[in-house]
């Protein structure tokens, strides 16, 4: 099999790292971050009715009544099996009796017989939300840190310190390219973001460990004359095939989720698997072309300052 020189083509990987990265970035501000009612607190409102209604023109009569925008979804009673709408507002005052009044008063009078009642109203607290983020940003950060204690004890033999530094470096660049695909797709932020970061931290770093076990096997098993950009170049494209075969097999997956959401039009779903699917395909990059090449640069940089 013909080897890929990896390491010399650096800075193509570099490249796109940082484009992605920046497009994440800038992604951030134009269009800008869509937080979900968790974070960002509001009020959701259930409504039940009978017939069938038309979903545009059930949210343009709140909106118009209310003089701002909402969010619609369908939502299936499992007890009676109706369907509901349910209306989110992104409103940290929330809905006064009197304008819920006037809501239902509009509703019943462009939908007249369909019998429209709220079932539910409740008011949701931003604080909770926040506070979950701020210990999941936490237990990120405490786990980082373990993650680098533990490689440089593990991977001691090739100067272990700088490999775990590096592995976490690549698991922040593969949850920026996730996040990137929240914003960029216009998904909210909400507690599924939280979980394809939680996920993508245990799942991404295997790959690089692969990896990591075999530079400190060839490490041994090469001459000693033997260069860093060499000795990364044989590891990493002896790990690629046993690399592409798992990342391709938890990918498909992923995928048929993704795809299945998109068919029944199940938004919950794919605002998870398809940012989960995109960090997969940012964490086989970052383990086979990022990762081994940064440390060579790191090794260099090292001998030439000696």
């Amino acid at each position: 099999m013909k080897q890929i020189d990896i390491v010399g083509r650096r800075k193509i990987w570099f490249t796109i790292s940082i484009v992605l990265i920046v497009i994440a970035i800038l992604a951030s501000f134009f269009p800008g971050v869509k937080l979900d009612i968790q974070f960002s607190g509001g009020t959701i409102v259930t409504y039940s009715f009978n017939g069938d209604l038309d979903k545009g023109e059930f949210q343009s009569t709140i909106e118009n009544s209310l003089g701002q925008k909402v969010t619609l979804r369908e939502q299936n009673d499992v007890n009676t099996g109706a369907t509901n709408y349910v209306i989110t507002l992104n409103s940290k005052s929330g809905v006064t009796p009197d304008q819920q009044i006037a809501v239902n008063a509009a509703l019943n009078e462009k939908f007249p017989g369909a019998d429209i009642q709220t079932a539910s109203i409740s008011n949701v607290d931003p604080s909770i939300g926040r506070d979950f983020l701020l210990k999941s940003v936490v237990a990120v950060a405490v786990a980082s840190i373990l993650m680098i204690v533990y490689i440089a004890f593990r991977f001691r033999k090739m100067n272990g310190w700088s490999a775990g530094v590096i592995a976490v470096a690549a698991l922040v660049h593969d949850l920026i390219i996730a996040y990137g695909a929240f914003v960029v797709c216009g998904f909210p932020l909400n507690d599924s973001f939280i979980a394809v970061m939680l996920t993508i931290l245990g799942y991404s770093i295997n790959n690089t460990i692969i990896v990591y076990d075999r530079i400190r096997e060839n490490r041994r098993l090469l001459p000693v004359k033997t260069s860093y950009k060499d000795l990364v170049n044989i590891s990493v494209n002896q790990s690629m095939s046993r690399s592409i075969n798992t990342t391709v097999s938890t990918v498909i997956a992923v995928g048929c989720v993704c795809v299945m959401s998109l068919v029944y039009n199940v938004s919950s779903i794919l605002t998870f698997s398809f940012p989960l699917l995109v960090g997969m395909f940012a964490g086989f990059f970052s383990s086979m072309f990022i990762s081994g090449s940064l440390w060579t640069l790191w090794q260099e940089h090292k001998l030439a300052k000696k």
